[in-house]
């Protein structure tokens, strides 16, 4: 059995672990690369193998940097199923559709803006995909319920397990015959933080003779959750009280953007907050928030009564989702008073980008940020303490006041992570650490070492095989 990660290996984006057995191979997760000046040139060279030998695929959840190639693996040629849960099923059919309307739209700007060369070249540049190839590798999606076993492929079965990252995540149990023998390769995915709102804690796994564990905040702990209240607490009434301006949270539009409307609520209820007048400004957090209300049934029992108490209370906490475009243009003549939320989470692209060009230069406003920000991100700049950014080729001071809320992480922390190896009854033959820049897989690898007394695990080279038994 052998396994090559062509993404995810020593950074956290294009998560796609290549597995061959005897029985044939399968992909698990297909995600794009986010991220840096070379980060399209990649997504062109990932899929970089023979798709028509693949025999499945297993989605570990929607995020993109985990599902974001599968169009492009459809359009390659690949006709076999994908396997994801029910509520990512569902979650994709937002996604992936909005993902290639924006791969067309910045191929369309591309070779509008970009005439010179594109008089050298002589061709137009195209998309990564495009929204008919989203729609074909929706067909090919199959849903799965947590904890049934399903047979994919011959000599193969797998479970799909709560993993508590966003609405449908899951990490993903793997029995394999090899050479007369079972062994269980367990994918993590993303795993959830304990103890976060809406959804439920992550579950356990007991036995896996091979582990990819994710590592993506595996050098550090998250602040507590009270703490990261205050500072929220604090940035929404210097902004909004003192200093009258306007708040931007650039945000994931999956997962994070719903668990910061229950955040928001949950701090005007306990009177922290006075009132909130919020926009949510993306389509796709919209529909995203709509198919979470949906999913209840994954909700934890105090989200549901945060939930109860909101209907209630529009007047104290009111949210409003903005759908069309006249109307996201016309919330930057409000110079003040809202909490906007808009994606995309890493201030790469999207409705975000026009928000921070009308509120960054001005003093009186607040950028939060609420999530990771992958190296070379607009939102990493902006973090590392940035003086001037280029947004729409021009050059953006920025005097608004950055704060970074690192405690909403929906990523579990390094003693998170830990707590939840240490529910395996034996250390696993091989452990491979994945998706994590270089110094927090790293530090992770010591901390498993130190904390748990298991063998070196391997920080594994993308695009290199690796033989295991």
């Amino acid at each position: 059995m052998e396994l090559s990660f062509l993404g995810a290996a020593g950074e956290v984006t294009g998560s796609c672990t290549l597995v061959r057995h005897e029985g044939g191979s399968f992909l698990v997760d297909c995600g794009l690369f986010q991220g840096g000046r070379d980060a399209a040139v990649r997504n062109v060279r990932a899929l970089d193998l023979d798709v028509k030998q693949i025999d499945f695929v297993l989605l570990t959840h929607a995020h993109l940097d985990h599902s974001g190639l599968l169009p492009r693996l459809v359009a390659l040629g690949y006709k076999g199923p994908i396997y994801a849960t029910r509520a990512t099923v569902d979650l994709l059919g937002v996604m992936l559709l909005d993902s290639a309307h924006i791969q067309e739209k910045e191929a369309e700007w591309t070779n509008r803006h970009d005439r010179a060369r594109h008089a050298r070249r002589g061709w137009d540049v195209a998309p990564l995909y495009t929204v008919e190839q989203a729609r074909l590798s929706l067909s090919r999606l199959r849903a799965i319920d947590y904890e049934e076993g399903f047979e994919p492929g011959r000599g193969v079965r797998c479970r799909f397990r709560d993993a508590g990252h966003i609405l449908g995540s899951a990490f993903i149990e793997v029995d394999l015959a090899a050479q007369g023998a079972l062994r269980r390769i367990v994918f993590s995915g993303d795993l959830g933080q304990p103890l976060r709102p809406v959804l439920r804690d992550p579950e356990f796994v007991d036995h896996a003779d091979i582990l990819c564990i994710e590592s993506t905040y595996g050098n550090r702990a998250h602040r507590q959750m009270a703490q990261t209240m205050d500072e929220l607490t604090y940035a929404l009434q210097q902004t909004l009280k003192r200093d009258g301006g306007n708040v931007i949270i650039p945000s994931f539009a999956v997962g994070r953007t719903q668990e910061l409307l229950f955040v928001l609520a949950d701090l005007v209820r306990a009177g922290r907050i006075d009132k909130l007048q919020v926009v949510v400004d993306s389509p796709m957090a919209s529909a995203v928030t709509a198919l979470t209300v949906k999913h209840e049934e994954l909700w934890d029992e105090e989200t549901r009564e945060l939930y109860r108490w909101a209907q209630h209370n529009t007047d104290r906490f009111n949210v409003r989702f903005v759908e069309d475009v006249e109307e996201s243009i016309a919330l930057n003549e409000c110079r003040g008073g809202l909490v906007i939320i808009s994606a995309s989470g890493m201030c790469e692209a999207g409705r975000v980008k026009h928000h921070l060009r009308y509120n960054l230069d001005r003093r009186e406003c607040a950028i939060v940020i609420v999530g990771f920000q992958a190296a070379g991100t607009l939102g990493r700049r902006l973090v590392d303490g940035a003086r001037y950014v280029t947004l729409f080729g021009e050059r953006i001071p920025v005097r608004a006041h950055i704060y970074t809320i690192g405690g909403l992480s929906a990523h579990a922390d390094q003693p998170a992570l830990i707590g939840w190896l240490r529910h395996l009854r034996l250390p696993p033959g091989r452990v491979f650490v994945v998706h994590g820049e270089m110094t927090a897989a790293t530090a992770f690898c010591e901390a498993i070492q130190s904390a748990l007394g298991w063998p070196a695990p391997v920080i594994p080279e993308r695009g290199q095989a690796y033989v295991v038994r």
